[in-house]
């Protein structure tokens, strides 16, 4: 708990700090909520609904623990039209967001001991979803100069106890996302140890901000390049909609024992206690999937732009983000913690990178009002002076 606490008690801190000095001279960037308002749909739709559907069978138990049938449809028919897929509604699963997706694919898949992979830096509650299961979480070091797999070492720490992959893309806190290359030379890998163990490795892509990629940049869907991958996503960003835990998980025909998979995941989807997704905000995706309603973009684009050209040119080292809402910012110090009291003292709140088990930089959650940026640079930049990156 003490580990995953990180970016709440900055978040905290960062409301004594307004409320001490007036929340216009604090410029919080720990948490990745989304500032951008849903689309008036998403309030139409949810009227609309309310207004005119029986309200014992809208706030009632769904029918189903995967979630409204119609529902799922419309997902996969959307997913089938972007994408080149071809799945069903009997290969989708509603759930309470992305996290509770990946729980259930984690608890139908593992039993005590076994092996998780993950790449630093990485979102670090994929510790406690691992080990709520008695598994263990196995971490590839980060590549600091791309922030890409190290493929020889994710190649070596496979072994017949790893069950399953986890990659985030885009990646929360980076901001990078795996190319198609990338994503084809990991599930080489994968195939290649599959048959050396005799086993099957899940790959789970954990997608909740697919939809934020700039600049014309693709997120391969990567049940097309590897057999055994699944799909958990949350509409919280494509939407802003965090607050309404609306997600899913797509789990292929073409999965090892994909039956089986679906049918413990649809228990599990009970069992881990978040009790099927919402019923309202389903009826509302439903909406939105078929009128292809999503947030706009251009937001987040200018704030990225913003940021990320003036701490560059104040002398930060960054990595340019190509997705998500994130800045990962080279610490000037070896000790990011002590960069993030120096930053503190200019109101300026960010986020350890061990917390994403990348010591040595700090993230910055660039999902703020356009204006907090413009007032928070003279502060990054004498936060610069101060450690000799500019004058």
């Amino acid at each position: 708990v003490k580990n995953n606490s990180a970016i709440r008690m900055m978040f905290e801190e960062g409301k004594r700090l307004a409320a001490q000095y007036g929340p216009e001279n604090v410029y919080d960037f720990s948490l990745g909520n989304p500032n951008v308002p849903a689309p008036e749909a998403v309030k139409n739709a949810i009227i609309e609904i309310v207004s005119e559907e029986d309200p014992i069978v809208l706030h009632g138990y769904t029918n189903s623990n995967c979630g409204y049938a119609d529902v799922r449809e419309a997902v996969a028919d959307s997913l089938n039209k972007r994408f080149g897929t071809n799945f069903s509604f009997k290969n989708l699963i509603m759930t309470v967001g992305a996290a509770s997706g990946l729980n259930i694919i984690l608890k139908s898949i593992l039993n005590p001991g076994d092996e998780v992979i993950v790449f630093a830096p990485y979102f670090v509650e994929y510790n406690a979803y691992v080990r709520n299961y008695d598994g263990n979480v196995v971490i590839i070091s980060p590549d600091t100069e791309t922030f890409m797999p190290k493929l020889d070492e994710f190649e070596a720490k496979i072994t017949a106890r790893t069950k399953a992959v986890i990659i985030n893309n885009p990646n929360n806190p980076t901001g990078v996302v795996y190319d198609e290359a990338t994503i084809k030379a990991l599930a080489a890998i994968m195939e290649k140890k599959e048959k050396e163990f005799g086993t099957s490795i899940v790959l789970i892509s954990d997608e909740p901000y697919r939809e934020l990629a700039y600049g014309g940049v693709d997120v391969p869907f990567v049940t097309k390049f590897y057999h055994n991958a699944v799909v958990g996503y949350s509409y919280s960003k494509s939407l802003s909609v965090p607050g309404e835990r609306i997600g899913y998980v797509v789990i292929p025909d073409e999965v090892d024992d994909s039956a089986a998979l679906i049918g413990a995941a649809t228990i599990a989807n009970r069992v881990i206690g978040c009790v099927n997704a919402p019923s309202l905000i389903q009826k509302a995706l439903q909406y939105c999937i078929q009128h292809d309603v999503t947030v706009d973009l251009a937001t987040y684009e200018k704030n990225r732009n913003l940021i990320y050209g003036a701490l560059t040119e104040y002398g930060f080292t960054c990595a340019k983000p190509d997705g998500a809402f994130y800045l990962f910012v080279k610490s000037p110090v070896e000790n990011e913690k002590e960069f993030c009291e120096v930053a503190k003292k200019h109101h300026v709140l960010v986020v350890p990178g061990s917390s994403f088990a990348c010591p040595g930089y700090v993230r910055l959650a660039y999902c703020v009002s356009y204006g907090q940026i413009e007032r928070s640079l003279p502060a990054f930049k004498e936060i610069a002076k101060e450690y000799g990156l500019c004058k």
